[in-house]
């Protein structure tokens, strides 16, 4: 198996199906949630809407690179997330980031193994492998913080 097909696996496996690192992924933790809880502020906490509109910028930023674009996102607009007043704009936050995660995952399983050691957009940001396995670490990490709130929220 190539490294690109090993990191969409990775990758898939945070998001969309695994259990083998934390037991669970993005989609499972959130096939529950409502989004009265979504959107539930916890302390000084992130709500799980804020954390699930993170995660999407970061992949959709990522897509946009993949995609032969420039990198656009910043950091000061990863938790601009509107208002969620609705069941519905939840559900569709939640298919969004499904779509999303599937698309970055294809993409990079069509890249050619050579394309990790390459420098992604700048040199300050190091090489495609450090951003993609990057990603991924972010990913868990909120996954984490996910579940902890869903605790706290029950």
């Amino acid at each position: 198996m190539s490294s690109t097909s090993q990191l969409a696996k990775r990758f898939r496996e945070v998001l969309l199906d695994g259990l083998w690192i934390a037991n669970t992924n993005f989609k499972d933790q959130l096939s529950d949630v409502t989004w009265q809880s979504a959107t539930t502020k916890v302390e000084s906490l992130n709500t799980i809407a804020m954390l699930t509109f993170h995660i999407d910028y970061y992949i959709v930023g990522l897509i946009h690179v993949f995609e032969g674009g420039d990198l656009e996102i910043r950091d000061q607009y990863s938790f601009d997330l509107p208002p969620l007043e609705s069941e519905e704009q939840w559900e569709n936050l939640k298919s969004k980031l499904w779509r999303d995660a599937e698309k970055f995952a294809t993409l990079l399983e069509q890249m050619p193994d050579s394309k990790m050691k390459e420098i992604f957009v700048d040199e300050k940001y190091g090489t495609y492998l450090r951003n993609i396995d990057g990603m991924i670490e972010h990913c868990y990490y909120h996954l984490g913080q996910i579940t902890l709130i869903k605790k706290l929220l029950n």
